[in-house]
């Protein structure tokens, strides 16, 4: 009666009567109710989704190539044989998916800065003539005080047409002159002054994108954070579960206190000094222990998400050092010994020729429930809450339930408040949360050639070997009946060879082969994913040339882009938001990032196009080289965009504003040194870069030899300003 009180989510709390007569809450049993409302849900949600899991066992069953349950075989059936096509094409489907994602080495996710950032500037320029990028110091006018000039320090003071105080290109009455936000630092001169203008520059002068400089940041870090934390074979086993079960999970980012393995030397020699970060962390959630809302179709419309753990004891003695985690509760838990009740389909999924059952019997069953709550009860339960939180409204909680016990009860620590979960159909089930996979689109079709299969087989035992006809009555009673080489029967009467007859069954295997064919063309087409895409053998029709080939995997490719759009939308660019916000809450350092910028988590849909892009960039490279195209080109942003689509950092290879606009300095004194000496250069000496390489100059006579110099051909004599029908300097 007791629990029944207990899993009442109706029931929130038991009154109980105290000393004084007056009516108490227990605190313990406030916990149990809410014990009780997690409980509940999940055997709600338990209920919903009994019908997946038999879709999910039985498309595990055809990719291992195992009869269920629900097969029955007649007596005449002896063979018992499963062609594993199911495997073949769900093995293909991964790994396709592996292909495209990882085809750059990259984890798929790129942050992109959106058409109209807020709160940085999209374009800055540097001027030429300023005073910071100059390799000579400052230019002064002679007999000016520096410390007299006047500088404006207020952007917008705008006094009349032609005084030259006007907003600046970009600029909003919010912005002012912090256009480059979080960058600030990295683009100040020596004095403290900014050495980039906002907007873009009417003269061809070097320039960034400041937008697009703190998303790639950001996508860096995000990068960084994947690789420490394990994702790419988290991700891997999410979409391999995606492609045979049809749907993918993947939970995170989390907070994870990671050990940074360090070792110092001391008085005592080298000692271990361990230290601990807190880094984000995804992780794989297998659909068998997932239990969405029962009323939700997609994330975005659950209520609360049960997630089942099967811990050992050492893993629930380690939930003691996670943060919030009731020390006195996990002690109970572990004094009750393990409580884990396997379920009918673990029992199947895990069965094999050699065990029957598998033995949980030390496990413990854990439920960590992610959901909403109402914010008076869940103060109730000793949950903090802010003050501005009302009584009516709701909260989103996590809560750790192990049995009767709560072991951890806190507000949902992520900003926003959001399900710490992403799901991903490999095929949307516009009725269902779950989706649809590669086993059981093509359910029917291998059964039918598993069938096709077994006649085949029995039909081949048959006609394969003779029946003999014995007529008993012409033969000596008595007799053996086995048949072998040398064999003699002793006949009594009849007429020779009438006694013993060899009948042949006729052979019907090459028919049912052929249906056997027939459905798995079927299977490709129920698939999306042919045979000859995954190295079938045989020569067909259009497989003859190459040109034919590439048709048809580019058609075959159009089912793979609809699953790559679904990862998309549902995984990578809500994952990609929430790293997004986890480093903007939890990182302290300062991250060089806009935090109001909104950032596009743009998928495989650029990491498909960049083998395009970067061949287009490169026309467009080799068509600004026309000097009728080149001033109306932004070669450093060219530049820029070509090597990040050839997967280059351009950090590391292009110089900066600064750089950039003092290397143009350095050529041009070159330059202008070059053209000087040309000018100066004595008669009978050739000038640096005119003509011959680098080495001892020519005298006249090897010039006269050789037919080579600059100006007259022949003397080697420099032409000079006036001659050969000119005057004046050089335009």
């Amino acid at each position: 009666m007791e629990e029944n009180t207990f899993l009442n989510a109706d029931n929130l709390y038991e009154d109980v009567e105290g000393e004084d007569g007056k009516t108490l809450q227990l605190e313990e049993d406030q916990s149990r109710n809410l014990v009780g409302i997690v409980k509940s849900r999940f055997a709600d949600a338990e209920r919903a989704r009994q019908g997946d899991e038999e879709r999910w066992l039985q498309s595990y069953q055809n990719f291992r190539g195992l009869y269920g349950k629900r097969v029955r075989f007649r007596e005449s059936e002896k063979s018992r044989v499963f062609i594993k096509v199911t495997k073949t094409k769900t093995v293909a489907a991964y790994g396709q998916l592996i292909d495209v994602l990882f085809g750059t080495g990259e984890f798929p996710i790129s942050v992109k800065e959106t058409r109209l950032p807020e709160g940085i500037a999209k374009e800055a320029h540097i001027e030429l003539n300023q005073a910071p990028v100059s390799i000579e110091g400052p230019q002064i006018e002679s007999g000016i005080d520096v410390s007299q000039v006047e500088v404006a320090s207020n952007p917008f003071d705008v006094g009349f047409e032609g005084d030259g105080n006007v907003l600046k290109p970009g600029a909003t009455l919010t912005s002012g002159e912090n256009f480059l936000s979080s960058l600030e630092d990295n683009y100040t001169g020596q004095d403290g002054e900014i050495v980039l203008t906002e907007g873009r520059s009417p003269l061809p002068a070097p320039s960034i994108n400041p937008a697009q400089i703190a998303a790639r940041n950001m996508e860096k870090l995000i990068h960084d954070q994947l690789e420490e934390s394990n994702g790419v074979s988290e991700l891997r086993n999410a979409l391999f579960e995606s492609a045979m079960l049809g749907t993918g999970i993947l939970k995170g980012p989390f907070s994870f206190n990671k050990t940074l393995h360090r070792w110092t030397t001391g008085e005592n020699g080298r000692e271990y000094t361990p230290t601990h970060v807190r880094v984000p962390r995804v992780e794989f959630v297998s659909c068998w222990d997932f239990y969405p809302d029962p009323n939700a179709t997609t994330m975005e419309e659950c209520d609360y998400i049960v997630h089942r753990h099967k811990f050992n004891r050492s893993q629930v003695r380690n939930l003691r050092h996670m943060p919030y985690f009731d020390k006195d509760a996990i002690r109970n838990v572990l004094q009750m010994g393990p409580n884990y009740e396997a379920r009918d389909f673990e029992d199947q999924i895990t069965a094999d020729e050699d065990r029957s059952e598998t033995d949980y019997s030390d496990r413990y069953e854990i439920l960590e429930y992610w959901g909403v709550m109402d914010a008076d009860y869940a103060r109730e339960v000793g949950i903090d809450l802010p003050d501005t939180v009302d009584d009516l409204d709701e909260v989103q909680i996590n809560a750790w339930v192990c049995g009767h016990n709560l072991l951890r009860a806190v507000v949902n620590p992520f900003t926003p408040p959001t399900l710490p979960y992403h799901a991903f159909p490999y095929e949307k089930n516009p009725y269902s949360f779950f989706g649809i996979g590669v086993p059981e689109n093509m359910l029917d079709s291998q059964q039918i050639m598993n069938g096709h299969a077994r006649m085949a087989i029995d039909n081949l035992a048959l006609s394969g070997s003779l029946v003999f006809d014995v007529d008993e009555s012409a033969l000596v009673g008595g007799q053996s009946m086995d048949i072998y080489p040398g064999k003699i029967f002793r006949r009594q009467a009849g007429m020779p060879g009438q006694s013993i007859h060899g009948i042949k069954f006729p052979n019907t295997a090459q028919e049912n082969m052929m249906m056997f064919d027939k459905f798995r063309q079927l299977a490709d087409e129920q698939t999306g994913i042919p045979s000859y895409s995954h190295g079938q053998t045989g020569v067909q029709s259009m497989t003859r040339t190459a040109s034919g080939m590439s048709m048809l995997l580019g058609a075959s490719s159009l089912n793979i882009k609809t699953v790559i759009k679904n990862i998309d939308d549902f995984l990578l660019k809500p994952l990609g938001e929430a790293f997004f916000h986890w480093n903007m809450q939890f990182i302290e350092e300062d991250l060089d990032i806009v935090g109001d910028l909104e950032i596009q988590a743009m998928g495989t849909a650029s990491l498909m196009q960049k083998e395009v892009r970067s061949q287009r960039l490169t026309m467009f490279l080799q068509t600004a080289q026309n000097p009728a195209v080149a001033p109306f080109v932004k070669m450093s942003k060219l530049i820029s965009e070509l090597a990040f689509s050839l997967d280059l950092d351009p950090e590391e290879i292009l110089n900066s504003p600064e750089e950039a606009a003092i290397a143009a300095q350095i050529i041009g004194m070159q330059n202008a040194q070059q053209t000087t000496g040309e000018e100066t250069a004595p008669t009978g000496q050739q000038p640096s870069g005119m003509g011959s390489p680098s080495g001892p100059p020519q005298s006249p006579e090897e010039l006269d030899r050789t037919g080579s110099g600059g100006g007259n051909i022949g003397t080697g004599i420099v032409p000079q300003p006036g001659e050969m029908g000119f005057s004046g300097n050089i335009e």
